[in-house]
């Protein structure tokens, strides 16, 4: 699988199917809010996983040990992960609702995709990027730093860094600038100015 070369899924000696899908079934299962028990013992089965990383249940994946997750890792509801090659996060990645990421794919002729063989291609994904919700990712896409996808779209080519994309296909729409940094810091600016006020309230009233 790893290779891109074709195979059977059905006749892969290592398969952790029935391990991974009872441990996906106990977290989505779980109250996940009040008891972190079962994601931890979720991230048992994935090949790096941070400790503060969040995924919301539900959450499905085909093996877990494919995919390394990064540091600050934060994933909505409904995250699925077709692993059967790598899918590798970067820090500061956070994911929409209902995101899918897919790195089988199937050959466009019938007569091969027929005899149910398939191949499958990593996913990369680099650091702090921002995937809207129902985002699809499909085989071989590798998607750059400080990358932001918008919701829906279906990403089939790489993507650079330092860009929005969206769109089905899924294409670059402009760079992020300096503009737009300048006009986030203004935006904080105006919230921690905010929340210091409040505080400094409720000291005086206290």
């Amino acid at each position: 699988m790893i290779s891109g070369k074709l195979y059977n899924p059905y006749m892969i000696s290592d398969n952790p199917w029935a391990e991974i899908r009872a441990a996906c079934k106990k977290f989505n299962e779980s109250d996940f809010w009040s008891d972190r028990s079962a994601l931890d013992e979720l991230k048992g089965h994935f090949a790096e996983a941070g400790e503060d990383m969040v995924l919301t249940p539900p959450f499905y994946c085909d093996h877990g040990d494919k995919i390394y997750f990064g540091k600050h890792f934060y994933a909505n509801t409904g995250l699925t992960i077709l692993d059967e090659n790598a899918v590798i996060f970067g820090d500061d990645v956070f994911l929409g609702p209902h995101v899918s990421i897919y790195t089988a794919g199937h050959p466009l002729s019938v007569e091969v995709r027929n005899l149910e063989l398939e191949y499958a291609r990593a996913v990369k994904i680099g650091d702090s990027v921002w995937i809207g919700g129902n985002v699809a990712i499909n085989p071989g896409v590798t998607i750059g730093d400080d990358v932001v996808i918008g919701s829906g779209s279906v990403v089939t080519k790489d993507i650079p860094n330092h860009v929005i994309a969206a769109g089905v296909p899924c294409k670059v729409i402009r760079e992020i600038t300096e503009d737009d940094i300048i006009f986030w810091r203004k935006e904080l600016e105006g919230y921690q100015n905010d929340v210091a006020s409040r505080q400094n309230g409720l000291i005086e009233n206290a």
